[in-house]
């Protein structure tokens, strides 16, 4: 039986590999996450995978459109497998966490700008920044 993953990459006309299927079901279950924790994970699968290997995964899923590279300003670059959607992202200025913010649904609103120069836009990129909700509990530092 293929896997979801399998089917993903034989679309994009990549081959099968376990780092690329460990690649992909640890940004499937780990939204958000930078290189050295998408490393850690697909070592809890692959243990022998080089830093080398996940660093071309990462690359070549991005250039195929299976994965995306976000890296809000100031941060580390993190990498999620919900593309194609022009979702957005919700970012807490004092732990760093990330969460997706969907667009209004029915329409893109956010794809309208004011000017839009005579360019054919097909993504926006917005992130809205704030405290998260275990950040904002805590007590101020005295």
């Amino acid at each position: 039986m293929t896997s979801g993953f399998e089917t993903q990459l034989r679309a994009v006309s990549l081959r099968v590999t376990r780092p690329r299927l460990a690649v992909l079901a640890a940004l499937h279950d780990h939204p958000h996450v930078d290189t050295e924790t998408v490393i850690a994970l697909v070592r809890d699968e692959v243990p022998t995978v080089s830093h080398q290997a996940v660093y071309d995964v990462l690359r070549a899923l991005t250039d195929a459109g299976l994965v995306r590279r976000i890296q809000p300003a100031g941060a580390l670059a993190r990498y999620e497998s919900r593309v194609g959607d022009n979702h957005h992202h919700v970012v807490c200025r004092s732990c760093g966490a990330i969460a997706d913010v969907d667009c209004v649904v029915g329409h893109s609103p956010c794809l309208t700008a004011s000017d839009d120069h005579n360019y054919v836009i097909d993504e926006a990129e917005v992130v809205f920044w704030g405290t998260c909700p275990d950040c904002a509990a805590k007590p101020a530092p005295r």
